[in-house]
């Protein structure tokens, strides 16, 4: 990141978790469904990123796009009918990015039942300006004590991000010095 662009980060104002908090909420059919008859996974993975990138544009005051999804969890199959209730949050944030976490619940769209959850996501999000460069994002500032939870355990989600990448990454440059190709 620039000089000029770090400055930048420095005033930009934080903004609380609430701020940009969101539920995208859709009622699944069956063209949503796989050949086993329950609703895709990859229709589920949309809504996901579709909440999550919501709330990483309200976040960061702008366009923001998809860099990671970590640890997409499916606890229960959704099933024709249900009503998904998609709910995202900014968990953590760094210079440019965020991490949004994202729980799926559903229920019956037609019965009084609590919705249960069925699934699970954390995506990272890289704010961008008009050029696609990096640009500034606010800084979260947890309001409840499990906000504050999860934004301990984004910051141990980051570390291990990162420790993952520099392994791999060392790994393929020892193969390739002994002249292991892919």
């Amino acid at each position: 990141m620039t000089d000029q662009a770090l400055s930048a980060h420095q005033t930009v104002p934080s903004k609380p978790t609430s701020a940009s908090r969101t539920t995208l909420s859709h009622i699944m059919t069956a063209h949503d469904t796989n050949l086993l008859g329950t609703v895709h996974g990859g229709v589920i993975m949309k809504l996901v990123d579709d909440a999550a990138g919501a709330v990483a544009g309200r976040h960061s005051g702008g366009p923001a796009v998809t860099a990671s999804m970590d640890e997409m969890v499916f606890l229960e199959p959704v099933r024709v009918g249900d009503l998904v209730h998609v709910r995202a949050q900014v968990n953590w944030t760094g210079r440019s990015s965020m991490e949004v976490g994202v729980r799926v619940m559903a229920e019956r769209w037609n019965e009084s039942t609590p919705a249960t959850q069925v699934g699970s996501a954390y995506l990272v999000f890289a704010a961008v300006d008009a050029a696609g460069r990096p640009r500034p994002v606010p800084q979260v500032v947890p309001e409840t004590e499990r906000d504050k939870r999860r934004y301990q355990e984004a910051q141990i989600r980051r570390t291990h991000r990162l420790a993952r990448r520099r392994a791999i990454k060392e790994l393929r440059e020892k193969r390739a010095a002994e002249g292991i190709g892919d």
